[in-house]
């Protein structure tokens, strides 16, 4: 059995995507039919559309898809119809790295995601005329209005929560707190500089408020955006399109550096920044989707300052347990989602690529996908 389904598509020979008509396989027996309800757009998805990652085209895209379960396959458990779901990440849910609840770094984290395809090669979707199309992006594809999951990358969550708020918890949220709580375990009392002030970066700030952060510097080229930053935690602001980053971060530390530095921006001079702006024994999280090619540089002699590089995906967490803790701070108004997101339906998905590129848009959630 199959059924028809409304997704926006990557193709190769286009720079936008296009909105199609397409058929879906029903679940097979591992696996999770999910009626998505809203979808966050992240950069990662537009990575995609660029053809800058290891994922084949033509691809439904779309890894932060919030729905309802609509069936399970017979070897599913934990799910059951009707279940309101957030969809995260794939794992194999077997080697060390799972087992010790860290997913995001299973040894078949590209496969499993970027690949768009299960793990015997077959897809689930082809198009109009028959063609295969890729999905199980992320064991997701929830840029379409049906997908396919696994349950491993499945979260629960209670009903009455807002289906946009939730979107931005399947990958970009979770990146950026996690960082901060999980990957650096920000202090009371310290100080914290986030280069990049999208979702990922003022979801980091938020953390880092949460966490105690005497002073948190918050670095954008959208005054917009920096306001914003400011009314959710962020003591200091920098527009570094007229400022020099690390000048302006050692001006404002008594010419120490901060303690700790999240570069979200993805592009390599600003990960060269997150270094150089750290105090001695600081640490940066490196979290941004840089090209494959892409190098961070440091000065050594720096380093023997007892300065520390890390990356960091996905939040550093099992995302089954990093989000209920987001959620409670979000019903107790300590992290208000809401602030970052604003809304587009799925046919105008481009409207929001365009909006989001430009700064316009700090979260962009697809709706009205039914």
């Amino acid at each position: 059995m199959s059924r028809n389904i409304t997704a926006a598509v990557a193709r190769a020979d286009r720079s936008d995507f296009s909105v199609e008509h397409l058929v879906l396989e029903e679940p097979r027996a591992d696996e999770v039919l999910v009626r998505f309800t809203a979808s966050g757009l992240c950069h990662t998805d537009l990575e995609v559309l660029a053809g800058r990652l290891p994922t084949p085209r033509p691809v439904v895209p779309g890894h932060e898809g919030v729905g309802v379960v609509e069936a399970v396959g017979p070897s599913v458990v934990g799910f059951a119809p009707g279940d309101k779901v957030i969809a995260s990440l794939d794992s194999c849910g077997s080697c060390r790295n799972c087992l010790a609840g860290q997913p995001a770094y299973c040894p078949q984290h590209t496969a499993l995601n970027f690949e768009a395809r299960r793990s015997d090669g077959t897809v689930g979707i082809v198009d109009a005329d028959g063609r295969p199309v890729h999905d199980h992006f992320f064991g997701q594809s929830s840029f379409a209005n049906w997908g396919l999951s696994h349950p491993r990358g499945l979260i629960r969550v209670d009903p009455d929560l807002d289906d946009a708020v939730l979107a931005p918890l399947g990958c970009g949220v979770v990146t950026g707190a996690g960082a901060v709580w999980n990957a650096l375990r920000v202090h009371p009392g310290s100080t914290v500089a986030v280069f990049g002030a999208g979702t990922v970066g003022l979801s980091a700030i938020m953390a880092a408020e949460a966490a105690g952060a005497a002073q948190i510097i918050a670095l954008d080229v959208h005054t917009e955006r920096l306001a914003l930053a400011a009314e959710l935690g962020a003591t200091d602001s920098v527009d570094v399109s007229s400022a020099d980053s690390v000048h302006e971060i050692l001006s404002l530390t008594s010419g120490e550096g901060v303690d700790y530095s999240v570069e979200c921006t993805g592009r390599p001079e600003v990960m060269a920044n997150a270094v150089e702006a750290l105090a001695a024994l600081g640490t940066a999280a490196i979290l941004g989707v840089a090209g494959l090619d892409a190098d961070v540089r440091a000065n050594a002699f720096e380093l023997l300052k007892g300065r520390t590089v890390i990356g960091s995906v996905m939040g550093h967490q099992a995302p089954g347990a990093l989000v209920p803790r987001i959620l409670d701070l979000y019903r107790r108004g300590r992290f208000p989602l809401e602030r970052l997101v604003r809304t587009y339906p799925l046919a105008d998905i481009n409207a929001a690529v365009s909006d989001s590129r430009a700064g316009k848009t700090i979260k962009a959630v697809l709706t009205h996908l039914h």
